[in-house]
């Protein structure tokens, strides 16, 4: 199958769940910035064409389609800090976010299908966990668009506060530019100390200053 579908959303609202919310996070990678989930229950109705996972579309198709599912679906977006990140760990901190991301949709879905194959602690309502959602469910494709959309428009202000990063074209992602900059300018209050290259300039500059 080349492009996900609405099977797995059918298969839930047969068995009585009116309300279904695809889960997607992105940024788990990232040396800096937060982490961040949407969820999205789509309109079967209104499912916008062309629908994917993020990393499969052009940049251009992505801005797109998360304009038009703003207008056609209910979508929230959520993130876990830096600090947040620092103190749980990814994984966790990452789950966080897919739980605000639910609870802070316009209306209570009632189920949900999230991206991986782990569902987040204390998730209030019944859910299932897709391995390769985004490929697989229309509704954890669309949120891994509007997750990727809204992270990376973050990303873009926050460089324009920390220039020299490259993070409107790096997400934070430690490219060379990114490691060069962080070797040359150092840490930002929006770098992740819990990741190793991080937290070995940290270290390194600790050294250098006893």
């Amino acid at each position: 199958m080349d492009h996900p579908d609405f099977s797995l959303e059918l298969t839930a609202i047969t068995a009585g769940h009116a309300c279904v919310a695809g889960v997607d996070e992105v940024g788990r990678g990232p040396l800096a910035g937060p982490v961040t989930a949407a969820a999205v229950v789509l309109d079967p109705a209104h499912i916008p064409e062309g629908l994917n996972d993020s990393k499969k579309l052009t940049a251009r198709k992505r801005e797109a389609l998360h304009d038009l599912l703003v207008d056609v679906a209910e979508v929230s977006v959520a993130h876990a800090s830096v600090e947040e990140i620092d103190a749980l760990n990814i994984l966790r901190a990452a789950h966080l976010a897919m739980m605000r991301a639910l609870e802070s949709l316009p209306r209570k879905p009632n189920y949900a299908l999230i991206d991986g194959n782990m569902i987040p602690r204390g998730c209030p309502i019944p859910a299932q966990a897709v391995i390769k959602g985004d490929g697989l469910s229309a509704s954890i494709a669309a949120a891994s668009i509007v997750a990727k959309i809204r992270r990376d428009r973050l990303m873009m202000d926050l460089a324009q506060q920390y220039p020299g990063y490259g993070w409107e074209t790096n997400a934070g992602y430690g490219s060379k530019k990114h490691m060069d900059a962080l070797a040359n300018l150092g840490v930002t209050p929006h770098h992740r100390r819990s990741f190793k290259p991080v937290h070995n300039i940290l270290y390194q500059a600790k050294s250098v200053t006893l």
